[in-house]
C-alpha cells in the first residue's frame, strides 16, 4: 500500500519538468505568453464561445481523459481515479467507476464500456448489469515495466483506424530514484540495477542520464489489440503526453522539451523509426550499447525529424493532445487540421500540415489564444454536436483544472488557413479575402533558426538568419498569397509574421504568426 501511494504522488508537472529552476523558467514563460495574447484575445469571442462546465461537487476535477459515448454522454476520467459520465442536455453527472491510478486517457467503446490507460495498466471497464455503474475491471495490457519512479506516466489510449489502441510510455526522471520492487525486466546497459541503491543518488543521476528507460517500453509508443496483444511501434520519446490520428490515418505524437529535445515537438510517427531521445533504444532488438556513449552526431543520423516544432516560450511550453477537426466545417474553417492543447498557458494551437517530397511537415499557428480558456489544456474531444470539450489538469505544474466547452459562433475569423512550401517560398491561403492595401505592411524578412540536438536540457535558437522576402503576389480572389524568399533553409524553422494583414472590408488577422518547420524543401 505504501508503494502504491508513492507511485501516485505527483512531485513534478505532467510532461516532465523536474527541477525548481525549470519550474520558475516555465512560470515566467507562461506569464510572457499570456501577456502577449491579451491584445488578440478581445476578438476571439466573436468567433468561438468558451463556457465552463460545472464538475461533480467534492471531486478534484483534474482531467486525464475525455470521450463521448455513442448515446451522446461525455465520459471523463479524473486524476484521483474516478470516472464519471455527463449528459450535455441535462447537465447531469453520474458516477461510473473509481479506484484507478492516475488515469491519463479514455476511449468509450460503447454506452456501457470504456478503456482507460492508468499508470499501471490498460484497463477495460464494463457495466455488465446496465445500471450505469461499472462492475467489471479487466486488465487489457500490462506488459510494460514500472520501477516506481514518479515520472513513469502512461498516456492514451487513442483508437487506430483499424480499431486497436495506441498508448505511450513516459521515461523515468533522475529527479528521484527507483523502488527496490519493480515490474518487468531491468536493463543493466549503462548502469547495473544494484548501483541505483548502492551509490549516492547524485552519482546515479550522472550515470543513468537525466531521463532513462530501465524497464520495458519506456519511451516507446505501443499498439494494443482488443484481445490484449501488443506490438511496439517506435522508440525515441521523452514525455509523449499526446497522440492523435488525422483524416488520412497518420499518427501524430507530441513530446516535451528537455534533454535531447531542444524545443517541444509533434512527430508523424511510423513503425520502426527512431524519434530522438536515445534512452529507449535499449529495448530495440539487437541494441547493446549504452545510449549515453553514442555520439550525438551518430544518433542524429538515426533519428526521424519532427514534423512540427513549437518554439519554447513563444508558441508552447508543454503541448498535449493533438485532435483532428473531423466536423466537416461545423466547427469553423479548419476541418482536417489538428488542434493541440497546451499546459502552461490558455492556448490551443493548430497544426497546418504540408507534404513536401513525400514527408509530412508544416506550420504551428495559435487557434484560440486566451479568449476565456484556462491553462492546463490536457485532453480534448468533439461532441456529436460538433462542440469542442476540453479538460484541464495541473499536476503541481502551471496548469488548472476543470472542463470547458467551445462553440463556433458561425463567424469566420480572418486567419491563415493553409501554408504550402513551394519552390523559393510559400503559398499562403487565408480564410477570407485579403485587403490589398494591407499588403503594404507585409514582412520584409522571414526569421529562420534551428535548435541543438544534444543531451543537455533544451536549446536556445541557433544559427538565426533573417531571409529577405523578394516578392509577394496576391491571387485575383484575394485569398492566396505567393511569397518568394531569397532562399529556403532545409531543417530550419521559418517564422512568417502576417501582422497588419486585414480582411477586405473587415478585421485584422487574429493570429498573425506561423512557424513552419522545413524538414524538406521542394
Amino acid at each position: 500500500m505504501k508503494d502504491q501511494k508513492m507511485l501516485q504522488i505527483p512531485t513534478s508537472h505532467l510532461p516532465g519538468r523536474t527541477s525548481s529552476r525549470q519550474w520558475i523558467t516555465g512560470a515566467i514563460a507562461a506569464v510572457i505568453l499570456c501577456t502577449s495574447s491579451i491584445a488578440r484575445a478581445q476578438q476571439v469571442e466573436d468567433h468561438y464561445k468558451v463556457d465552463n462546465i460545472p464538475t461533480p461537487p467534492g471531486l478534484d476535477p483534474q482531467v486525464g481523459g475525455l470521450d463521448f459515448m455513442p448515446d451522446g454522454r461525455l465520459v471523463a476520467c479524473f486524476h484521483r481515479g474516478e470516472v464519471y459520465t455527463f449528459h450535455p442536455e441535462t447537465s447531469e453527472w453520474r458516477f461510473f467507476a473509481e479506484g484507478l491510478q492516475e488515469p491519463l486517457g479514455v476511449v468509450a467503446v460503447s454506452n456501457h464500456e470504456v478503456v482507460v490507460m492508468q499508470r499501471s495498466e490498460l484497463t477495460r471497464i464494463q457495466d455488465l448489469d446496465r445500471d450505469g455503474i461499472a462492475d467489471s475491471y479487466l486488465t487489457l495490457w500490462d506488459g510494460f515495466g514500472m520501477t516506481g519512479n514518479y515520472h513513469e506516466f502512461a498516456f492514451g489510449p487513442v483508437l487506430t483506424p483499424e480499431g486497436n489502441f495506441v498508448v505511450s510510455l513516459n521515461l523515468a526522471s533522475n529527479g528521484a530514484s527507483i523502488r527496490p520492487e519493480i515490474r518487468g525486466a531491468f536493463t543493466d546497459i549503462g548502469l547495473p540495477r544494484g548501483d541505483f541503491y548502492d551509490r549516492p543518488w547524485g552519482q546515479v543521476k550522472n550515470a543513468a542520464g537525466r531521463m532513462y528507460s530501465r524497464v520495458p517500453w519506456r519511451g516507446w509508443v505501443v499498439e494494443v489489440t482488443p484481445d490484449g496483444s501488443a506490438r511496439p511501434i517506435a522508440p525515441g520519446f521523452r514525455s509523449p503526453n499526446g497522440m492523435g490520428y488525422d483524416l488520412d490515418g497518420n499518427l501524430f505524437v507530441t513530446d516535451n522539451q528537455g534533454d535531447w529535445l531542444g524545443t517541444s515537438k509533434a512527430y508523424h510517427v511510423e513503425k520502426g523509426k527512431f524519434y530522438g531521445h536515445p534512452a529507449s533504444l535499449v529495448w530495440k532488438d539487437g541494441w547493446t550499447r549504452n545510449p549515453l556513449d553514442v555520439p550525438a552526431e551518430e544518433l542524429d543520423s538515426l533519428r526521424t525529424p519532427a514534423a512540427f516544432l513549437f518554439p519554447q516560450g513563444e508558441v508552447a511550453n508543454s503541448p498535449t493532445q493533438p485532435l483532428c477537426d473531423t466536423t466537416s466545417g461545423a466547427f469553423g474553417p479548419f476541418e482536417g487540421q489538428m488542434l493541440v492543447g497546451e499546459m502552461n498557458v490558455p492556448r490551443i494551437l493548430r497544426l497546418v500540415p504540408d507534404r513536401v517530397n513525400g514527408v509530412l511537415q508544416g506550420a504551428v499557428i495559435p487557434f484560440i489564444d486566451n479568449g476565456g480558456l484556462r491553462r492546463g489544456i490536457n485532453r480534448m474531444v468533439f461532441s456529436p454536436d460538433n462542440e469542442l470539450y476540453i479538460g484541464q489538469t495541473a499536476l503541481s505544474w502551471a496548469g488548472d483544472k476543470g472542463i470547458q466547452k467551445i462553440t463556433w459562433t458561425g463567424r469566420t475569423p480572418m486567419e491563415v488557413r493553409d501554408i504550402h512550401m513551394v519552390e523559393n517560398g510559400f503559398s499562403v491561403t487565408f480564410t477570407l479575402p485579403v485587403d490589398r492595401s494591407s499588403l503594404d505592411g507585409l514582412m520584409k524578412t522571414v526569421a529562420t533558426w534551428t535548435y541543438h540536438y544534444h543531451k543537455s536540457y533544451g536549446s536556445p535558437k541557433v544559427d538565426q538568419v533573417a531571409v529577405p522576402v523578394t516578392a509577394a503576389v496576391l491571387s485575383a480572389d484575394g485569398r492566396t498569397l505567393q511569397i518568394q524568399l531569397e532562399r529556403l533553409r532545409q531543417g530550419y524553422v521559418h517564422s512568417l509574421d502576417f501582422s497588419g494583414i486585414k480582411a477586405a472590408g473587415g478585421p485584422g488577422i487574429l493570429n498573425p504568426v506561423a512557424t513552419y518547420h522545413a524538414v524538406q524543401i521542394p
